[in-house]
């Protein structure tokens, strides 16, 4: 966005209407001893040119790597018009719709994303997002604690088949508020968390449990009985789901006969680019009997005096809008660019798109998966099925193939030698849409190499 400073004339009009001598006159109030000297240690500044081929220049430090990474952070096709929209100016510079009459537009995109995410998840309501996957299911833990009036133990069941990261986050965030997260221990065989590990980590008294779908092995887990068995228990469920995988399969509104209470998970997968790391999005989702629970800001649609549509904040309960005692949250956030980012990107792909981009995703995983489990000395890990995620076993140690494929250009996958010790030397790899079939084949020429 450019930005275009005030002129010499701009600002001695300025002073002189205010009465002020000069630019200092305005901060006498800092004492002397605060006031920073000259900033010896940034350099001079540079031309629009100048600027450009430097950052050019450390674009290409970047090796043009084949990617077979996921582990939460997806290379998805994004169509061109996606960030062309996203960062015009209306949409670039919008901020908080503190004020509901100036902010129009913002609110009506935001109410479009909720609409679209309720719709992914089969769940009643949305929130404007926040600020990742792993806060996004701390803040659903803290949900269920609160909306979980049957229970008084605060005890929430937490597979270690959910995502590493997302497990630390929460635990960060919930621990001071004495909340218990209980691992529970998955199948070697399958790879997925068995409705009897469940229950002999139950007690009397359960709050609440976490499902990932797909978990992070990418396997797919018995969603179904397990949300029935909560159900009966008195047992909230919270679902961690990978958005896009939604397309295809069964969205957590519809698990069981009645659904989970709370759906979350983050929105990269959904126009954001990997961009070394960031930006990304979390989203939640909540049944209306939770809403009053639910942090951050929910829009709303409804009519004027005049019978005019126009778009509120129609819950909004976090710090800066109420007091923080009766905040729900005052970390939360919603990442509004990136949000719109999801908003667009839906909206061109449309149902069908979505559709099909996770097909593709599921049919070259599947693919990928064949030809390497042919390479001596690589097997999978579980007898599974899966999204567009697969663990392997390799021959040798995974954080060796992994810097031997890295310098062929290839980015192999993701080392689970630290968070899974006990699977030994193994990897997990991902094929998204973008992947083709000669991409495929070198992975596997290459890995055959490294393992040999």
């Amino acid at each position: 966005m450019p930005f275009i400073p005030h002129t010499e004339q701009e600002i001695a009009e300025m002073l002189q209407a205010i009465g002020a001598d000069d630019i200092s006159a305005l901060f006498e109030e800092i004492p002397s001893h605060l006031l920073a000297n000259e900033l010896t240690g940034v350099p001079e500044g540079m031309t629009e040119m100048e600027i450009s081929r430097l950052m050019h220049a450390r674009a290409a430090q970047h090796p043009q790597s084949v990617c077979f990474l996921g582990a939460g952070a997806y290379e998805h096709h994004i169509p061109a018009a996606v960030w062309e929209i996203t960062t015009r100016g209306e949409y670039y510079s919008a901020y908080t719709p503190y004020q509901a009459e100036a902010s129009q537009g913002t609110l009506q995109l935001v109410y479009e994303f909720q609409s679209m995410m309720t719709a992914l998840t089969g769940m009643d309501v949305s929130n404007a997002s926040m600020y990742d996957g792993a806060t996004a299911l701390a803040e659903a833990v803290l949900m269920a604690v609160r909306g979980n009036r049957k229970s008084k133990s605060r005890k929430i069941l937490m597979p270690t088949t959910v995502h590493p990261t997302y497990r630390k986050t929460t635990r960060t965030i919930v621990q001071g508020q004495h909340i218990e997260l209980c691992e529970v221990d998955y199948d070697p065989a399958t790879g997925v968390t068995s409705l009897e590990a469940f229950k002999e980590k139950a007690g009397d008294d359960i709050t609440a449990i976490v499902i990932q779908q797909p978990n992070f092995f990418g396997n797919l887990e018995a969603v179904d009985e397990i949300t029935d068995w909560a159900h009966e228990n008195n047992i909230l469920v919270i679902a961690v789901a990978n958005p896009l995988s939604l397309a295809i399969l069964e969205a957590p509104g519809n698990w069981g006969s009645a659904g989970v209470d709370i759906a979350c998970g983050d929105g990269q997968p959904l126009g954001a680019p990997m961009s070394a790391g960031g930006p990304y999005y979390g989203y939640l989702c909540c049944t209306q009997t939770l809403v009053r629970q639910m942090p951050g800001r929910i829009v709303g649609r409804t009519l004027d005096q005049d019978d005019k549509e126009g778009f509120v904040l129609t819950l909004q309960a976090r710090e800066q809008h109420i007091r923080r005692s009766k905040a729900t949250s005052n970390i939360c956030t919603n990442q509004g660019l990136v949000v719109t980012a999801s908003t667009i990107h839906m909206s061109i792909l449309g149902a069908s798109g979505l559709e099909k981009a996770a097909a593709a995703c599921h049919a070259n995983t599947m693919a990928l998966v064949k030809q390497l489990s042919q390479i001596e000395g690589v097997d999978c890990a579980f007898e599974s099925n899966y999204f567009h995620e697969a663990v392997l076993k390799i021959n040798k140690p995974a954080v060796e193939v992994l810097v031997a494929l890295a310098e062929k250009n290839i980015l192999g996958g993701y080392d689970l030698s630290e968070a899974y010790p006990e699977l030994g030397s193994a990897i997990l790899v991902c094929a998204t849409e973008m992947r083709t079939d000669e991409e495929i084949s070198a992975y596997a020429n290459a890995l055959a190499e490294v393992c040999a």
